[in-house]
């Protein structure tokens, strides 16, 4: 019998206001900690010159890979939105905080869901 879990386990995360390359830095640094939808052939693209671009991906934090992941180097700071359950966006931000400078810039908390809007800066 396979017991059912007791908290959403998986948070979505929107990163917007950085290149193509931070983006790619900050997926490919969570996908060190994380499963996710994200592959790692899954290259951010910018389709647009003007218009800005959102890079969506989801992680499933029920099981972290201990250890594979180390700090990251930045050129810029990365704004990213997170909505998740509470457990589980507790222990994103927890990992979010060994990886990068989290400056959080807003939280919004409903009756099973939390939103944390964030920017990423390298440690």
């Amino acid at each position: 019998m396979v017991s059912e879990p007791t908290h959403p386990e998986s948070v979505s995360v929107e990163i917007s206001g950085c290149s193509k390359d931070d983006a790619r830095i900050v997926f490919d640094t969570l996908c060190a900690c994380f499963s996710s939808d994200r592959c790692a052939d899954d290259v951010p693209e910018e389709l647009h010159e003007t218009r800005p671009t959102v890079w969506l991906g989801t992680f499933d934090v029920a099981e972290a890979h201990e250890g594979q992941a180390r700090p990251a180097r930045l050129s810029s700071s990365v704004d990213a939105d997170v909505h998740g359950g509470y457990w589980a966006i507790d222990r994103f931000r927890t990992t979010l905080d060994d990886l990068f400078r989290v400056r959080e810039l807003s939280k919004v908390s409903g009756d099973q869901e939390r939103e944390l809007h964030v920017r990423l800066e390298s440690r």
